[in-house]
């Protein structure tokens, strides 16, 4: 057991089959491990019918309710750690992200980085399907992230990471507070703080084609204003006890 692709859902029968399927497909020992909350499209029940296709490498955590991005992770971290996963992956249902840079970012972490980043701003990556506005403000969300927190990362909000299990296992993650995209945020500030190294690989993010969005304004308030919090000392004490030089780098 070395690689978990942990894949959080919430109404995605539109995409939870295939998505299963493009990833187990790529031959390369990935499991999967699906969060889902109690969606009620039946999502959850998908995932079940395809037990037996993929034997001993599809799982499912069933929640009782919507509870968020973060705390979906967290449930999956922590049983990716006690299953001795050694590569954890967070990734979307919805093929936003493509299957087949999974084993870039495994490569990247295999090869000395704590952290690996699927990144649509470094050179190299891009953002398809977007409307200006939307990519306006991502970009600018990660200008407003750097600025505010010092983390030299690119991609701060990116949903799409490589983590080795020591860097998850260092992670106090009863101090990881926020459950939509501020919970990226943390994690990397987190591991960056710790002085875990973090490699930023080129990506293309494709917006989805089926299924809704969970953009929303609560998400968005959120962000702005945990960011903020990101700059108080208490935070940092609490979030990382040790502050060693951190490493970013650029593929």
């Amino acid at each position: 057991m070395e690689k978990l692709v942990i894949i959080p859902t919430y109404n995605e029968k539109e995409n939870i089959e295939a998505i299963i399927a493009a990833v187990i497909n790529l031959q390369e020992q990935y499991h999967i491990l699906i969060i889902d909350d109690n969606s009620p499209d039946g999502t959850a029940g998908i995932v079940k019918s395809l037990f037996a296709t993929y034997p001993g490498q599809l799982f499912l955590e069933e929640r009782m309710g919507k509870q968020g991005l973060g705390t979906a992770y967290i449930h999956g971290f922590k049983w990716a750690i006690q299953k001795g996963y050694r590569f954890i992956f967070e990734m979307d249902a919805d093929f936003s992200h493509n299957p087949n840079d999974l084993e870039r970012l495994y490569n990247a972490c295999k090869n000395g980085a704590g952290v690996a980043v699927g990144s649509r701003y470094v050179k190299g990556g891009a953002v398809e399907n977007w409307p200006a506005n939307r990519i306006a403000l991502s970009k600018g969300a990660s200008l407003y992230t750097r600025i505010i927190t010092w983390m030299p990362i690119k991609d701060p909000t990116a949903g799409f990471v490589c983590y080795k299990a020591e860097v998850l296992e260092a992670i106090n993650f009863d101090n990881i507070s926020f459950i939509g995209y501020a919970f990226q945020i943390e994690m990397k500030f987190a591991a960056w703080k710790l002085g875990f190294k973090i490699t930023e690989v080129p990506i293309t993010f494709k917006d989805r084609k089926l299924g809704a969005s969970k953009m929303n304004k609560g998400i968005i308030k959120e962000g702005v204003l945990g960011v903020l919090s990101y700059a108080g000392k208490a935070f940092l004490k609490t979030t990382a006890k040790n502050y060693p030089t951190p490493i970013i780098i650029t593929l």
